[in-house]
């Protein structure tokens, strides 16, 4: 049973996306903002800081091919981004110690460098017009504030979860 938690909670993230998506109110920063929940992004960054680099890079990689299936008309995108930003943090990890603090802002970082390369992807391939700084004011800022929001809510009980599941892969 304790082999599909992990699964189970990425799906229930992934679903919990597109939900509070759904649900969330338009004007919520009395303007029109883009706001774009990467929870599951930000529980993949953290299980690749608290557990490590192989199981990190392998859900990145199943879970970036499953949102470009659901969510994006160009299937490799995500596909793509997910894994090679997780094995950025894994990198990053080496160098830093491994507490809340740390796995906050480099969970900011990889959100950020998740939003910027998908922007710039976009904007190569000509799917966006949009230009840079209204990217920055509209998109950028109001989505790193709902996801640090976020990781300030789910980050501790994320860690303990992953610890747990690091502690019972090294049992076995």
């Amino acid at each position: 049973m304790k082999k599909f938690l992990l699964p189970l909670l990425f799906l229930f993230l992934f679903l919990l996306e597109s939900l509070f998506v759904q649900y969330l109110p338009e004007n919520v920063f009395g303007r029109n903002r883009i706001l774009v929940p990467h929870f599951l992004f930000a529980a993949i960054l953290f299980l690749t800081i608290f557990v490590g680099k192989k199981q990190g890079i392998i859900y990145a990689a199943i879970f970036g091919l499953l949102f470009d299936i659901v969510y994006v008309e160009i299937i490799g995108i995500y596909l793509f981004v997910y894994p090679f930003i997780s094995y950025l943090v894994s990198k990053i990890m080496q160098i830093l110690q491994t507490n809340m603090i740390i796995a906050f802002l480099v969970s900011i970082f990889g959100i950020a460098l998740l939003e910027v390369g998908v922007y710039e992807m976009n904007h190569l391939i000509h799917v966006t017009n949009v230009d840079f700084m209204s990217f920055i004011n509209l998109r950028f800022y109001p989505t790193l504030i709902l996801n640090a929001a976020f990781i300030i809510i789910a980050g501790y009980p994320l860690k303990r979860l992953f610890e747990k599941h690091a502690e019972a892969l090294r049992v076995e």
